[in-house]
């Protein structure tokens, strides 16, 4: 079993609210996850897409009050939204009999409406944690490329072999297509939104141009936007935003799009294995993605990320803005020898960062410029982490 890192903040949220919402993709590891909480605590499992767990909960109230001791775990709790309505009551009388932390735990694959319905019935009652894919700082430094290659969710990376680990994110991919995504209720023909996946895939990195995808596709832009949502609304999209403030230079405002699991993206791209990725054009773009998915999943929690572009061509890969009040810039590399261009320089000089890395695939950490450190992804995400429990 992988050792997730959310556990710790999983367990300190369930000591400070009622309920906590656990959100991520499917087959990313919250029924793992929690039941390995269930083993700290007295708890009960239910899975709502089970018919005798959901048959339990006919007379909810009633059922869940024999339970009042204990952390109720809900897998899968979109199935049945009308159940916040009976948790809110639930809470307020455990809160006037001194029951006021850990007593629900919900899983859900993230979807609008079931944040949209928890936060508006459990508002002041819920708190909500994301479990994205195992990350670099969550495996050994020899798995690092693995990882890339195979992404993280853990059944594809745990595989026995590169053929196995393809042959589960394609069924993954058709799974969630012809199964999940109906069920949340968008009626998207499922090949199309196939296409669209792919296309984000080999355009991995890019600026958003929806005119563009909806040429491709055969629709209109208000369609695309709408399919770009639904799969960013599933933790499987990221919308990096453009740095967006006034500093009186003529700045890119689309923002970059990337399919968020470096393994995904090779599956969409039907690459097997490294040495096909390696010989693809969609490699430095690939890796571009891995690191900011590592980064930004070990940074401080309130921290903003956005990436930095001029019309005349100054670049940073990746501006974080910590709570502090401090400003990062990432530059991105895959090569073992990082080369900076003049952009970077520019770009930095606009922006005044407090610090500035380049992150290459290398493992030793060396300066490039008089500003400008390179350093491997695990020791950047470990300066992330100490800076997020400073």
């Amino acid at each position: 079993m992988i050792t997730r890192r959310r556990r710790t903040l999983l367990n300190q949220r369930l000591d400070q609210y009622p309920a906590v919402a656990l959100l991520g993709p499917r087959q990313v590891g919250k029924t793992t996850l929690a039941l390995a909480i269930a083993e700290d605590r007295p708890s009960i499992y239910l899975d709502l897409e089970s018919d005798a767990d959901q048959a339990k909960l006919a007379e909810p109230e009633l059922y869940l009050a024999d339970h009042e001791d204990k952390l109720v775990i809900f897998d899968e709790v979109h199935r049945q939204p009308g159940l916040f309505q009976n948790l809110r009551g639930l809470i307020d009388r455990g809160r006037r009999r001194g029951r006021r932390t850990g007593r629900f735990l919900l899983l859900g694959s993230a979807s609008l409406d079931l944040l949209q319905q928890s936060g508006e019935t459990l508002a002041g009652r819920i708190s909500y944690v994301e479990l994205d894919p195992v990350d670099a700082l969550e495996v050994e430094n020899h798995s690092l490329d693995m990882l890339w290659l195979r992404g993280g969710f853990p059944d594809s990376l745990l595989a026995t072999d590169d053929g196995a680990s393809l042959r589960w994110r394609q069924d993954f991919i058709r799974s969630y297509l012809e199964r999940d995504i109906p069920q949340l209720g968008p009626r998207i023909p499922a090949e199309t939104l196939r296409r669209f996946w792919t296309m984000l895939a080999h355009h991995q990195g890019g600026l958003l141009n929806a005119a563009q995808f909806a040429q491709g596709l055969g629709v209109d832009g208000k369609t695309v936007a709408r399919y770009l949502d639904l799969l960013v609304d599933l933790l499987l999209v990221r919308r990096l935003p453009s740095w967006h403030r006034n500093i009186g230079k003529r700045l890119v405002k689309a923002p970059k799009v990337y399919v968020r699991d470096s393994g995904i993206v090779h599956a969409l791209l039907g690459l097997r294995d490294k040495e096909i990725l390696l010989g693809h054009p969609v490699v430095g773009s690939s890796w571009e993605g891995f690191v900011i998915e590592t980064l930004l999943a070990v940074a401080p929690l309130e921290t903003e990320a956005s990436f930095y572009r001029t019309a005349a061509g100054a670049e940073i890969d990746l501006v974080l803005s910590l709570p502090s009040g401090r400003r990062w810039a990432v530059e991105i590399k895959r090569g073992l020898v990082p080369k900076l261009e003049r952009g970077f320089h520019h770009a930095c000089a606009d922006l005044q960062p407090e610090r500035c890395f380049v992150v290459y695939a290398g493992a030793e950490r060396f300066p490039v410029s008089e500003s400008t450190e390179a350093i491997s992804l695990t020791d950047l995400g470990s300066i992330l982490l100490a800076t997020a429990a400073s």
